[in-house]
């Protein structure tokens, strides 16, 4: 039997079987997979306090009713949190299993409540007081750090996480398919730059590309044949857990479309619809990494999360704290993890948001240090005068 073989037969066993204790547990989590939420989205709305009565009074057409009170209601997690209904089949049995948590009231200073100011900011890990180097990601100086690790950007362009010091291929995976440019004109354009000092890079392109659609043939014959019926997202994570599990250590993916000012939903609608399709592709991710998913650990993160109260047009506005989810065989899941506090008017921040009483720097780098037995110093470089927090994830 051979690798994909055996991943479609683990795909046929019941949740509780495919996201259980199937493989050894390694020494430490040794891979990582960043997947960045560009948009802000509704956290509120996916953890949902229903322990709070002001979360009722504040989203009278959005709410998702208590668990046990409909059929689409909201899956119980603690006395405090429930989750969406539309992880019921994916997230909801791994958190069961305790390979997933989530991180309420996390993120960044950033008060701006721009897009692209706060992905920036999220992205650069530096402190937001003084000068900040834009060519200088914090993943990039983990890899760095770490040295001997491969990273990639599953990404059309190489996002500002990853920029820095250490070179970092990028590459889509969303319409992997034949290629634009086939390997007649590839040896031409490598021709062209033989002499000068692009050489280097442009051959090293063109030799992932290739790499990385060989890689990929099987799958997608497969694909050809009707075996998988993934789309969107699904897909892609398939792809880019194939290439974690067999070459890369630190990866990096973006997953637009979560900007929802207007017609969000609630128990179903729009959020539902996009969260369902999240939360299939992270089971896939999973699911393909097989042996490797215990040795995996998976971040979900957002620039920040929404308004509390729902907007005028039954959606919600840009926030600030979030919820960040962590992800793996051998996390310490099945809870909710950090600082906390009760959510009523008087609590939330300016009056309007989440608080941000988890500084996303501090929570990456207290991983970071379990991960990879990091020292202060070499926490520091990192993230540059962040205090690493651990709230027991490892």
């Amino acid at each position: 039997m051979n690798r994909r073989q055996l991943l479609a037969l683990s795909a046929a066993l019941p949740l509780a079987a495919a996201y259980g204790r199937l493989y050894a547990v390694p020494s430490a989590p040794g891979k990582l997979l960043v997947v960045f939420l560009r948009g802000g989205y509704d956290a509120t709305n996916f953890l949902i306090p229903v322990a709070s009565e002001f979360y009722y009074e504040a989203r009278p057409n959005i709410a998702i009713r208590r668990p046990g009170s409909a059929p689409n209601a909201a899956l119980a997690l603690d006395a405090n949190w429930a989750l969406h209904p539309s992880l019921r089949e994916t997230i909801y049995p791994m958190f069961l299993q305790g390979q997933v948590a989530f991180v309420p009231f996390c993120g960044t200073d950033d008060l701006t409540r721009s897009h692209f100011e706060t992905q920036d900011s999220l992205e650069l890990g530096q402190p937001l007081e003084g000068s900040r180097d834009f060519q200088s990601g914090f993943l990039n100086r983990l890899t760095d750090v770490l040295r001997g690790r491969q990273p990639i950007a599953f990404t059309e362009q190489l996002p500002l996480i990853l920029r820095g010091d250490k070179d970092v291929p990028n590459m889509a995976l969303r319409s992997l398919g034949k290629p634009g440019i086939d390997s007649r004109q590839s040896a031409i354009i490598a021709g062209m730059y033989q002499r000068t000092a692009l050489a280097s890079p442009v051959k090293q392109g063109f030799g992932l590309r290739d790499e990385v659609m060989h890689a990929m043939e099987p799958e997608m014959e497969a694909a050809n044949r009707g075996a998988i019926t993934a789309k969107g997202f699904e897909l892609e994570a398939r792809r880019i857990a194939t290439l974690m599990a067999e070459k890369f250590d630190i990866g990096f993916v973006d997953v637009g479309g979560w900007d929802t000012h207007v017609g969000e939903g609630g128990a179903t609608g729009y959020l539902a619809g996009r969260l369902d399709e999240l939360g299939r592709g992270l089971c896939a991710i999973a699911r393909e990494m097989g042996a490797r998913w215990p040795e995996t650990v998976l971040v979900v993160i957002s620039e920040f999360g929404r308004t509390f109260r729902e907007n005028g047009n039954r959606g919600t506005d840009h926030g600030h704290g979030s919820v960040y989810w962590v992800m793996g065989g051998a996390i310490k899941g099945g809870r909710i993890a950090g600082d906390q506090v009760d959510l009523t008017p008087a609590t939330l921040f300016q009056n309007r948001d989440y608080p941000v009483l988890n500084d996303y720097r501090a929570v990456f780098a207290g991983l970071f240090a379990r991960m990879y037995s990091l020292n202060s110093t070499q926490l520091s470089q990192v993230f540059p005068k962040a205090s690493a927090k651990e709230i027991g994830l490892l």
